[in-house]
């Protein structure tokens, strides 16, 4: 690889690094060609890109935007860097399940919106809610007791409904 390809793989990694909301760090040692396929579809559907880069690249460009220096302690052997879209705990949540399933990913460690993560705390960061799991459970909250309130009137609304046929009645005898 000559100077130019590798200005151009640091000048790739910068811009991914500067367009994540999270970036994940993973050992892929043990998967195979399909394996690895698999996790990208599952990265993808998310909104995730996968991709495998040097070690040593990847440093550089972590020097040059000057983020995620902590990451630099995790460039060893096979490393695959997941960059989060939309949603920074997709990845977590990809990886845990890929690894329950199969004991072959792990991840070294990652930053969610400039918040550093051991490896070690995945199933805490797989458990998080995402954005729109959040919205959901914010909204059904207030769903709650506007249905209750509605359930009332329309009880009310029978029990007048019935009184009214009443007086109809005796009035009609």
């Amino acid at each position: 690889m000559n100077r130019n390809e590798k200005s151009d793989i640091v000048s790739e990694v910068k811009e991914m690094i500067d367009k994540s909301t999270g970036i994940f760090l993973t050992n892929y040692s043990g998967n195979n060609v399909e394996d690895i396929s698999d996790l990208r579809t599952a990265f993808r559907k998310e909104g995730v890109k996968y991709k495998v880069f040097k070690n040593t690249l990847f440093k550089r460009a972590l020097e040059e935007t000057g983020k995620y220096d902590k990451l630099s302690d995790h460039l060893a052997g096979m490393t695959g860097f997941a960059f989060a879209g939309d949603n920074p705990i997709a990845p977590a949540k990809i990886i845990k399940k890929y690894f329950d399933n199969n004991k072959k990913l792990s991840l070294k460690g990652c930053y969610v919106e400039d918040e550093y993560f051991d490896g070690s705390e995945l199933n805490k960061l797989a458990s998080i809610p995402s954005k729109n799991e959040l919205v959901a459970s914010i909204l059904g909250s207030i769903m709650v007791p506007a249905s209750g309130i509605v359930g009332a009137i329309k009880a009310v609304m029978r029990d007048l409904v019935s009184v009214i046929d009443e007086i109809s009645k005796s009035k009609a005898a």
